[in-house]
């Protein structure tokens, strides 16, 4: 018994480390930073003018949506999910 309860809470220390992944600060701006290293090389390799500033538009794109979704997650909990 007191095994299974060990197992639970130790599987509840992962989600909830998962949790906190998946919200982080940290997290989006590493995926924001790889974002912008990509699409540079990308704007690199079909030359196009000013790859280091056009980069920058959807990289902004991604961190808008990411700050937005934390509100349209509440709003389909609360009006679509229901449960």
């Amino acid at each position: 018994m007191k095994k299974d309860i060990e197992t639970i809470k130790e599987r509840n220390r992962r989600v909830e480390a998962d949790k906190a992944w998946e919200t982080s600060s940290t997290r989006r701006i590493i995926i924001a930073i790889m974002t912008y290293i990509v699409i540079v090389v990308f704007l690199f390799m079909i030359d196009v003018p000013q790859p280091w500033f056009t980069a920058i538009i959807p990289t902004i794109g991604f961190l808008l949506s990411t700050l937005t979704l934390p509100i349209f997650k509440k709003w389909w909990l609360k009006s679509i999910y229901k449960k």
